[in-house]
């Protein structure tokens, strides 16, 4: 039986935190740390993501809104730059090594990820992040966490809830509808927040470099 790995990607082997933060600053010139940018863009980017429209526009209104909530100017040159910036967002520094490792151990690994397809295959090829195939937001014409990434993934990809465990490092966009569809989940806490009683899922990991012995655990519960 085929062993499917899906994966979100900025967030989770991307450093979503640090690919926002750093170019808001160099873009804007603002002074603000990685944690409130942060704070603020996420919430102001899951507004956008309502309604779909390509992620490229997606980015760039945040961007602006962003801009606004820390009362700086800017103007659409600046926005595209943001946008643009994202395909050269750094992998985290385990991503690559256990990417890698999972597919040497016979995972099929796929990215459900919230992007558009150009943007996605820019960053799969600066990152050297190994995958056997991805579902975006523009094949689906939706955002996570409405849960159209996972349906077409099992349509598309032959796999089921029995076969497929869902990593991802965003409870809101990936381990609540994953769970919600009754698939295994793990929960990669990459920034350190606070655990929740009210989200179901099966494993929370600190990173990437547990999840080899972690996976080969939970299929086993899949598959006893």
């Amino acid at each position: 039986m085929e062993k499917f790995v899906t994966f979100d990607c900025y967030g989770t082997l991307i450093d979503w935190k640090k690919g926002i933060a750093e170019n808001f600053r160099r873009i804007t010139g603002a002074k603000d740390s990685d944690d409130t940018i942060f704070k603020e863009y996420v919430v102001l980017e899951a507004e956008e993501e309502e309604e779909y429209v390509p992620y490229k526009r997606i980015l760039e209104r945040s961007f602006i809104s962003l801009s606004s909530k820390f009362r700086i100017k800017v103007n659409s040159s600046q926005s595209r730059d943001f946008s643009e910036s994202i395909v050269r967002w750094p992998p985290f520094g385990d991503t690559v090594q256990v990417m890698k490792h999972l597919g040497k151990n016979g995972f099929r690994r796929v990215i459900l990820s919230n992007v558009d397809r150009d943007l996605l295959e820019q960053t799969i090829i600066n990152s050297g992040i190994e995958i056997d195939g991805f579902v975006t937001a523009e094949d689906v014409r939706s955002y996570k966490p409405n849960t159209a990434h996972w349906l077409y993934f099992f349509d598309h990809f032959g796999a089921s809830k029995e076969n497929t465990i869902h990593v991802a490092g965003s409870l809101y966009h990936d381990i609540m509808p994953a769970g919600r569809l009754g698939l295994k989940t793990v929960w990669v806490n990459r920034y350190n927040e606070t655990l929740r009683n009210d989200v179901r899922y099966d494993s929370v990991i600190p990173n990437l470099l547990e999840l080899p012995g972690l996976l080969n655990r939970l299929f086993g519960e899949l598959n006893p």
